[in-house]
């Protein structure tokens, strides 16, 4: 009869020693209920101000610590009992294991190293289950922080833009599918002016810098230049739409979404034709942006240009060619004769328009999938969004590689920057928008629950810093702009 191995003894031991484990395992999980009652029970007789959703949502939470840690303390403790055994074996078998011989310092090593896993393991289960507890701290606060202002209703499709006026009377201007471009009043949510003028889809409107003229793109394969005159109306007292309850998140089928006719729409006045038409164009032109100074004017377009114009003449001024797939949005320098235009082939470029005898541009490939939008700080900072899920922050004076990198887990829309603050806004393909600082760390979530917040894709955001009431905007394809209010001072304190 064969004689048994040490190897083969060694391993039917460990065998037995891991079955011993996964029956401790499984009483520790058999009186988990038990243990979270009891636990309860004590927490019910102390005196707490958290709210009793927020103290369930801790016991589960420092509960499945315990267990992660009760489980590391088993498994260490079996490793410590192998560790001994190696020892004695190699005390009396003549320092053999497999045919190799092993030195006390190589086993001091193998156990070192053994030691090093399980610390590595102990600190990845802290960080995960820590991190559980900091994102149930932050919705908490992120309610509190970020409050939805008003709701602005009435388009029939979905809304591709929303922008901020930068002279007075300050209006929110929206795009939308259903061809017509809106204007609105921030503080009561009326309709001041509706724009006809396009025979297709409108994928963009920017104000004028310093006139009440804006610029919209369209699917017709034209943007348009048209003046505006608003009368702001009365401001009237309206409901806190913060104390709607609610906090589970639900899906929305189609028939619970607005029907588009809001109220105001019928004394509405309307703009039917432009001032000036930009037609160079041989597809869809799905973005605008004025200049600094607001003398000319840049379109991006699925044709794959983009197309830089002067405005009072309408002519066309350079075509910006290069891009090898369509266009999905341009963007202008607050201060200075600069562009960036993103685009399908998981690019952006960046045009100098600086000196006026030459241009010049720059490729940079950051991305690996669609880039969504790239946008301008006031410093020399880009920050580009992608389909891919990354955000990426760039150093104008050193576009090698970003200086920070924001990993998501949904495709990423247009996205803004609050300048003053340095806080991007990130509108998400899963109803989601999220704020970041410039360094990449998440500040907060908005809300979105089955009462307030967006029922399908977010598609773009913008900030408007000096507003007393809402400061940030954001729009989706559930035909509905919304306006927060964000506490920006206690925002970048909880950070």
């Amino acid at each position: 009869m064969p004689i048994e191995s040490g190897s083969c003894a060694s391993a039917r031991q460990a065998k037995q020693k891991r079955k011993s484990h996964s029956l401790s395992i499984r009483r520790t999980n058999s009186s988990e209920q038990e243990r979270a009652g009891l636990q309860r029970d004590m927490l019910e007789g102390q005196d707490s101000k958290l709210p009793s959703s927020v103290r369930n949502t801790l016991l589960e939470l420092f509960g499945q610590i315990e267990r992660e840690f009760e489980n590391l303390y088993i498994e260490n403790l079996e490793l410590r009992r192998e560790i001994d055994t190696l020892n004695e074996r190699l005390a009396a078998e003549g320092q053999t294991i497999d045919g190799a011989e092993l030195s006390k310092g190589q086993l001091k090593t193998k156990a070192s190293h053994s030691t090093s896993q399980l610390s590595q393991k102990l600190k990845t289960t802290y960080k995960a289950s820590t991190s559980k507890i900091v994102s149930s701290f932050k919705t908490t606060t992120s309610r509190a922080i970020c409050q939805l202002v008003k709701e602005y209703v009435g388009h029939r499709d979905g809304i591709w833009d929303v922008s901020v006026a930068k002279t007075q009377p300050v209006v929110l201007g929206t795009a939308s599918a259903d061809h017509t471009a809106l204007l609105w009043s921030i503080e009561t949510g009326k309709c001041l002016v509706k724009y006809v003028g396009h025979v297709g889809s409108v994928n963009s409107i920017k104000f004028h810098p310093t006139e009440q003229v804006a610029l919209t793109a369209s699917g017709d394969q034209t943007a348009h230049i048209w003046r505006y005159i608003v009368q702001l109306p009365t401001p009237q007292p309206t409901a806190d739409c913060n104390q709607i309850s609610g906090e589970d998140e639900v899906e929305i089928s189609d028939k619970d979404e607005p029907d588009g006719d809001g109220d105001g729409f019928s004394d509405c006045p309307t703009v039917r034709a432009p001032l000036t038409s930009l037609k160079s164009h041989q597809g869809v032109v799905i973005a605008a942006d004025w200049l600094v100074g607001g003398k000319q004017a840049v379109t991006a377009s699925w044709d794959r240009t983009a197309n830089l114009y002067d405005v009072e003449t309408s002519e066309l001024v350079h075509s910006l060619t290069g891009h090898d797939q369509e266009l999905t949005h341009c963007c202008t320098h607050p201060t200075q004769r600069l562009v960036v235009t993103s685009s399908r082939d998981t690019t952006f470029r960046l045009w100098d328009f600086r000196d006026p005898s030459i241009h010049s541009v720059n490729v940079f490939q950051g991305h690996t999938d669609t880039v969504t939008s790239a946008v301008f700080t006031v410093g020399d900072n880009v920050v580009s969004g992608s389909d891919d899920r990354t955000v990426k922050v760039w150093d104008l004076k050193n576009m090698r590689s970003p200086i920070a990198t924001i990993r998501t887990d949904s495709a990423v829309n247009r996205i803004n920057v609050c300048v003053g603050q340095r806080i991007i806004a990130l509108p998400h393909d899963n109803r989601q928008v999220r704020l970041f600082d410039m360094s990449g760390v998440r500040l907060a979530r908005l809300p979105r629950s089955n009462r307030q917040g967006h029922r399908r894709m977010v598609c773009c955001s913008a900030w408007s810093e000096d507003h007393p009431i809402c400061n940030l905007f954001t729009c989706g394809f559930d035909r509905q702009a919304i306006g927060w209010n964000i506490n920006i001072p206690a925002l970048l304190q909880e950070k």
